[in-house]
Order: C-alpha cells, then structure tokens, then sequence
C-alpha cells in the first residue's frame, strides 16, 4: 500500500509533535543539505519563496523541491553564480493510525480504541509569511533564479509568492 496524498497531512490542525525524547522510532528527514552554490560569496540580489497559508510541508517535498531547484541553477547560471537555501527544517511527527481493509478486517483491529497511530513522516510546519526558501544572485540572472523557484514552488502543498529583494529594498 502506497503513501497517502499530502492533503491528508497538509492541515496545522493540531499542536506540533516534536520532542524526540518522547517518541520513539520513525523516520529521519530526507532532505540532509540545506545551502548550495557559493554561501561565502556576496551578491547584490536576492528572491525569496513565501507561503500565502499556513500548513505543513512533507520531508519529501522539501527533497524534491531542493533537487529540482539545484540541478536547475546548477545547469543555467553555474554553481560560482548563486547561493541556494532551504530555510525550513522537518521537525514535526506525522502520526497515522493504520486500518484494516478486507474482508474480516472488523474482527481483527479495534478501530478507534487507543488510536495513538505510529510516525510515518516528518514535516516542516510553515505559517503565512515565512520564507521557505531563497536564492541569491547577480541581477541578470534574476529570470532564471524566478523560474527555478517557480518550478520548486510546484513541488508544494500551499499557495507560494515570489519575492525580490535588492540589498535591503523591495523590488517588483
């Protein structure tokens, strides 16, 4: 049996699940790497990914969305050109109570009886305004850094906003 949709775990409908001392098992976060391209370097543009809603963001879709992201700046601007950064981390544990399916299913679980559920995922927890990731480039390469976004925008359960930004000023 599959994963189940991301709308299933999109909702922040409860208090956050995070402190590992409690919990037992489950899986680690896949994404591992979190700044790409040249961090050490300065330049003077940068264009930022901001949510519109509040909801939670699955340790799968940040990887895709980071992969998706690199590989696209990595092969059109050049990894000396750009500094890339995923500014949200998984902490949230995503629990699923799993049910039984066919026949004689009603004899052998107790349904909702202690319905604790076991950790499937991890999942960032986002709230409108935060920025979940950011670019920063030389401005003629500011195209190519908004469609890069524009596409790991895609990779997310929640409507996003492009944001630039010039030194300390906004600029649209």
């Amino acid at each position: 049996m599959g994963k189940r949709p991301a709308y299933c775990y999109s909702r922040v409908d409860r208090p956050p699940y995070t402190r590992k001392k409690y919990i037992k098992g489950g899986p680690e976060p896949k994404i591992r790497a979190f700044d790409f391209g040249s961090p050490g370097k300065e330049f003077p543009l940068e264009v930022s990914l901001i949510t519109d809603e509040r909801c939670q963001i699955s340790h799968n879709a940040l990887e895709a969305a980071r992969i998706h992201v690199n590989r696209f700046l990595t092969r059109n601007i050049g990894r000396d050109n750009y500094h890339y950064r995923v500014c949200v981390y998984p902490h949230h544990r995503i629990r699923e109570n799993k049910m039984m399916t066919g026949a004689g299913a009603d004899r052998l679980q107790d349904g909702m009886r202690k319905a604790f559920g076991k950790i499937i995922s991890v999942a960032a927890r986002v709230f409108e305004g935060d920025r979940i990731l950011f670019i920063r480039t030389y401005p003629e390469n500011l195209a190519l850094a908004k469609d890069a976004l524009r596409r790991g925008k895609a990779k997310f359960p929640v409507p996003c906003r492009i944001k630039i930004t010039k030194g300390q000023e906004l600029v649209m």
